[in-house]
């Protein structure tokens, strides 16, 4: 069945290979932007989501603003947690009331590994990441009753915009955690949320790692 997909932060790496996976799958796509959909802004969220009849929502608008907790600034502090969790619940709200009423849809929150492993110099990044995971398992109950299912993907590291200014260093640093010794790919987690979306029909509240790390 054709659904209408809308992805946030639809301008990164991650947003152009889902997009790209879900209109390949025959999927009415929309990927915004910040300029195309501010998740940060209320009202803006509430005005794009009213009129659509959407089937799937895949939270994916994301930013980092690294540090350690005591140098990092309260505006750094805010607009991480604005973007990644605060949106996220935004779109979730707003998107959810018309799946109420379709009693059907699915939303998908973009966690990270850094929410259940988090390491030092990622305070607000880890703790908005690892609030997603809360979220989604609460909205599942929440919204179960109405059919709406909703889960949680941890991509794994992703060689993205987001991770280019990354050194060889700490790049090799972070494949070595990997028992696989390799990164996962955007297309291959596109791919997954597409099976997951198509293919699991009857699995909400679940929280997906993606990559090869352990423990």
């Amino acid at each position: 069945m054709q659904e209408n997909v809308v992805i946030t932060g639809g301008e990164g790496g991650l947003g152009h290979a889902l997009a790209a996976a879900f209109t390949a799958a025959g999927h009415a796509v929309e990927a915004p932007g910040r300029t195309g959909l501010d998740v940060r802004d209320a009202p803006t969220v509430r005005a794009y989501f009213r009129d659509r009849k959407t089937g799937l929502l895949i939270c994916n608008a994301g930013l980092t603003r690294d540090g350690l907790l005591p140098k990092l600034t309260e505006t750094d502090w805010d607009e991480v947690l604005a973007v990644n969790l605060r949106g996220a619940a935004l779109c979730a709200a707003a998107v959810s009331r018309n799946m109420i009423r379709a009693r059907r849809g699915h939303i998908i929150f973009i966690s990270s590994h850094s929410a259940i492993h988090p390491p030092a110099g990622q305070a607000a990044y880890a703790a908005a990441k690892a609030g997603l995971i809360g979220l989604g398992k609460t909205l599942a109950k929440e919204l179960g009753p109405t059919s709406i299912r909703v889960n949680v993907v941890l991509p794994g590291f992703l060689e993205t915009k987001m991770t280019a200014s990354l050194s060889a260093e700490r790049l090799q640093q972070v494949k070595s955690e990997h028992v696989l010794g390799r990164f996962n790919t955007p297309e291959a987690v596109a791919n997954f949320m597409v099976m997951l979306h198509e293919k699991m029909p009857h699995t909400s509240g679940q929280v997906f790692q993606l990559d090869s790390r352990v423990g």
